[in-house]
């Protein structure tokens, strides 16, 4: 690698690395004050708090990362256009191609981080924050319920408790549980205590009664107990088998289990993933192909970019939709390679003929008159209101 090789990729990477830490941290700061309630609802500390939330960061860094990509191959190229060194590159025998090749070492490199996150990372991120989760679920019986208050462990399950006795016991227990649709159960019980085993987490529940409604009878039953055992390990998954959905799978283990509801899922799950680093790639032939050529002053460098973001926009919208529809059918994985071929197909095609982007000459004379429009209007603004003053 030649030394000027060496220096646009590092400036590259250099910028993309900016790039990635600023729009990762805004968008994680977003995502976490969504999670606040962790600290206050169910009293876990700040660490906990932080730890659960960084979890979530390799999976963002698979969809920042090619945009952060795109972002730090424009910023480079518009830092040698605006010193004149695409220009003498050019005019030294430096073809397209040739210019190229060091934003596709850095795009590799790019390309091999987010091919990590996607097979291991990202997955061992969100197994560990699925364990931990039920971890912090088993302890909320037992550490974290606040006399008088209603907490909601879950969506549809509602615990509250009066009062804390001595040596663990509850007392003043009432439950609401609406996580069957097709049932609702309300249970009261005068007081009642944890249990652990090695076949979960129960809450064994002394002196009550428990009203269940389902939704094809009009009248509850009423159910009247001395003793009855509230399971908490479905809800906590504290129990050593918790499932793992297709965002906590690794590459090589996106195989739907037989008879799983929607295999289309994994189907859509391992495609993403592959295409990931692809996408990567073809973002920053895009860039190349309308900033990477030679051009005058004259000519517009801002239009070229804007045409840039909007392919690319559209190219990465055009994907998103090929995802969501190859869960249902098996011909949009296909299509979705399809498109990253014909767009790198022709970005390249644009770089070996030399063809430079621009605005077309009716807009442009259409843009210097508004313009010029414009600044005699302020101009005459300033003279009458100079004028006023006098």
């Amino acid at each position: 690698m030649v030394s000027l090789d060496k220096y646009i990729v590092r400036t590259t990477l250099k910028s993309f690395a900016l790039v990635l830490v600023t729009l990762t941290g805004v968008i994680w700061v977003t995502q976490a004050l969504r999670e606040i309630d962790l600290m206050t609802s169910q009293g876990q500390t700040i660490l906990t708090f932080l730890g659960l939330t960084s979890l979530a960061i390799p999976v963002l860094l698979l969809i920042i990362a090619p945009i952060a990509l795109m972002i730090a191959v424009s910023h480079t190229l518009t830092k040698l256009a605006g010193d004149s060194e695409v220009i003498v590159m050019n005019a030294a025998g430096l073809s397209p191609l040739q210019l190229l090749r060091p934003f596709l070492y850095a795009t590799l490199t790019v390309a091999i981080i987010i091919t990590l996150l996607g097979a291991y990372i990202a997955p061992s991120a969100m197994r560990k924050l699925k364990g931990w989760d039920a971890e912090i679920t088993a302890d909320i019986l037992t550490h974290v319920l606040k006399p008088g208050r209603f907490v909601e462990l879950s969506k549809n399950l509602t615990v509250r408790i009066r009062e804390r006795g001595p040596g663990g016991l509850l007392l003043g227990i009432f439950i609401d549980d609406r996580r069957d649709p097709k049932e609702r159960v309300s249970i009261i019980a005068d007081h009642g205590t944890v249990l652990k085993n090695k076949d979960g987490s129960f809450l064994v529940l002394s002196e009550g009664h428990l009203e269940r409604l389902e939704s094809s009878h009009r009248d509850p039953t009423m159910i009247t107990f001395g003793q009855y055992a509230f399971d908490m390990s479905k809800f906590a998954q504290h129990n050593g088998n918790i499932s793992y959905g297709t965002r906590e799978r690794y590459l090589w283990d996106l195989n739907p289990p037989e008879n799983d509801p929607a295999p289309g899922q994994y189907r859509a799950e391992f495609h993403d993933r592959l295409t990931a680093p692809i996408y990567a790639l073809a973002f920053a032939i895009v860039v190349f192909s309308f900033l990477g050529s030679p051009r005058t002053t004259r000519q517009s460098h801002n239009f070229s970019m804007v045409c840039a973001i909007l392919l690319v926009f559209g190219v990465r919208m055009a994907g998103f939709t090929f995802s969501v529809l190859s869960v249902k059918n098996q011909w949009a994985a296909p299509a979705q390679y399809l498109l990253l071929a014909v767009t790198v197909a022709a970005s390249l095609w644009i770089i070996t003929t030399g063809k430079v982007i621009e605005p077309p000459a009716a807009l442009t004379e259409a843009l210097d008159r508004a313009m010029k429009a414009v600044r005699q209007f302020n101009a005459g603004s300033l003279f009458r209101l100079g004028k006023g003053r006098a």
